[in-house]
């Protein structure tokens, strides 16, 4: 409550309103996927989860057309003011181009927004950690326009909106998992969620006396696009050479391992055979973590999730010295339960369960081997299976 009563006051002095004006305030979470990855493309399902931190509003509605947007993260860049008739993506508008570009869909869509709003943003996302600060503001801004606006529309129809912005409006080819965790995040549960069907089933996720660590490698991204694009390039390929030799697949993460086993001879790249092997593997991995949830065995999950980063580093070969390092040292912990990459790969993050009692040393010990082997600081985030994208009330 004191980090909102803060919001709101800086809300006031920012947009110099007066100190009996009512403000309303939203917050959407960051996301992590816990496993399941470089699968979604490939017909396999994901498992992430909210976290209990993320990106918080302070609004109120204004009687014009215009848009006054600020966020304490990017102080330096002070106001950003645009119109409700002009809505067009620039570049000078920098981080506001997420909401700008939300508002801009849901009028497309024949939704009736016809005032503006002044808006202060707070995130305690870490940028740039691959915890989804951009999908949480879009979503954000999306319970924002629902709210004021008395809009006539459920959270799945938002969070496919805010896809459709980060690929149309931003220019981004992202899949729907960020804006779908973050909408659709339920406290103590992880979802399991097909991707391009949208089917989707929360798992208890009760980590009694354990938390989520995520650690940032704090590298620099260089080839991650074009060796994901490779990586595609020969799943789809694969699947070719599957199909064309009569096997009945839509998609290769429709095989087990078996039906992989007899068949991967088809496949005419070696290299590829690999890829192939790490999409079924990853995910038989999801569909065992579902049931290891449901009967709350959290170091059998802890397990596969180590599984996963093998595969990932083995077969998809995705992972680099830099996520290769945190993990093996998060593995040496007493208490990590299970550790691996999470999200694209090539720097990043990576995720962790770890008992609390363990957190301050595994932050340390792991901090620590990293930097020695790397160079590099890593950056350490702590966090809970929280609830989706709210209204937390009026203040």
């Amino acid at each position: 409550m004191e980090l909102i009563k803060n919001l709101v006051e800086n809300f006031k002095k920012e947009f110099k309103k007066d100190a009996i004006t009512s403000t309303e305030v939203f917050f959407a979470p960051g996301r992590v996927n816990l496993i399941g990855e470089h699968i979604d493309y490939n017909g396999g399902k994901v498992f992430p989860c909210a976290l209990d931190f993320g990106t918080y509003a302070v609004v109120t509605k204004r009687e014009d057309k215009t848009f006054r947007m600020y966020s304490e993260n990017f102080e330096n860049l002070g106001i950003i003011e645009f119109s409700l008739d002009s809505l067009v993506y620039d570049s000078k508008d920098d981080w506001a181009n997420y909401p700008k570009g939300v508002i801009k869909t849901f009028l497309d869509a024949g939704f009736n927004i016809n005032t503006g709003f002044d808006v202060l943003f707070f995130g305690n996302i870490p940028n740039g950690a691959g915890l989804s600060s951009s999908a949480s503001i879009e979503v954000l801004t999306s319970v924002i326009l629902r709210d004021l606006f008395t809009l006539d529309i459920d959270m799945v129809e938002m969070v496919k909106l805010c896809q459709k912005t980060e690929n149309e409006f931003i220019g981004v080819n992202c899949g729907i998992m960020d804006q779908f965790s973050i909408g659709m995040g339920k406290k103590d549960n992880a979802i399991l969620l097909d991707c391009n069907t949208l089917e989707y089933t929360y798992a208890p996720f009760i980590l009694n006396n354990a938390s989520i660590v995520i650690a940032n490698t704090n590298k620099r991204r260089g080839l991650g696009e074009s060796k994901y694009n490779e990586r595609r390039a020969s799943c789809e390929a694969a699947l070719k050479d599957l199909k064309d030799n009569g096997v009945n697949i839509g998609a290769l993460c429709d095989m087990t391992t078996e039906i992989f086993e007899n068949t991967k001879h088809f496949i005419k790249s070696e290299e590829a055979i690999s890829r192939v092997r790490h999409a079924v593997s990853e995910n038989e991995r999801v569909l065992k973590a579902m049931e290891c949830l449901n009967s709350g065995d959290i170091n059998a999950f802890g397990e596969l999730m180590n599984g996963s980063h093998i595969s990932l580093r083995d077969d998809y070969e995705v992972t680099g010295f830099e996520l290769d390092s945190l993990v093996e040292a998060a593995w040496e912990e007493e208490g990590t339960i299970g550790s691996r990459m999470t999200g694209a790969g090539f720097g990043g993050c990576t995720v962790s369960l770890v008992k609390n009692e363990a957190i301050d040393s595994f932050i340390e010990n792991v901090g620590k081997k990293y930097k020695e082997k790397t160079g590099l600081e890593a950056a350490f985030y702590i966090g809970n299976p929280g609830d989706g994208a709210r209204k937390l009330g009026d203040f």
